[in-house]
């Protein structure tokens, strides 16, 4: 069976990116053979990259944790990254995440949902160049959602109705593509 990641980048109190991973975990599970499940970023304490996680020794106090994230990470066969934008671009959570790790991201596939005031844009664009260097093939779907038209009060996530099937495409192309990728994962 294959397994996605819906990868939730935001580890701020009051954040919506729940509400979305949820959306999108509903919606995928509609298919057969392809199980989504919502990995938190903030239930693993990631300390601020200074080494990969490959150079720790197991001594560290976060040691654990980043264990238990990489064999996440690198038991799936692809994500869809859910990110805000911050401050025009991705967040710091994102980014130490995604240089924490690298041999557990490559040959998957990916898709991007992003959300702010401008449609995360400028943090999808730059989710899309990390993931390039990651060897992660992101599909050209994006689903970006507007915090003024698929939010009541910038806080309850209510997409508007075509988001679901831009959703539904963007899905659809990162099973195909993780499937395709499968090979260079064995």
């Amino acid at each position: 069976m294959t397994k996605i990641a819906i990868v939730l980048g935001s580890i701020r109190d009051g954040r919506v990116s729940p509400q979305v991973g949820e959306w999108v975990k509903e919606i995928g599970n509609k298919r057969e053979n392809v199980e989504f499940e919502i990995v938190d970023l903030k239930e693993f304490e990631m300390p601020l990259f200074y080494k990969r996680f490959s150079e720790y020794d197991g001594t560290e106090k976060e040691y654990e944790n980043l264990k238990r994230l990489s064999e996440i990470t690198q038991n799936v066969d692809g994500f869809v990254f859910i990110t805000p934008e911050y401050n025009h671009g991705l967040t710091s959570v994102m980014k130490n995440y995604f240089d924490l790790f690298y041999a557990e991201f490559n040959n998957k596939a990916a898709g991007i949902v992003s959300y702010g005031s401008s449609m995360g844009a400028r943090a999808g664009e730059q989710v899309r160049n990390i993931l390039a260097e990651l060897q992660v093939a992101d599909v050209r779907q994006q689903v970006s959602l507007s915090l003024f038209a698929d939010f009541e009060g910038f806080v309850n996530f209510k997409p508007l109705d075509i988001q679901e099937g831009g959703l539904e495409t963007m899905l659809d192309q990162v099973v195909a593509w993780t499937d395709a990728l499968a090979h260079l994962r064995k």
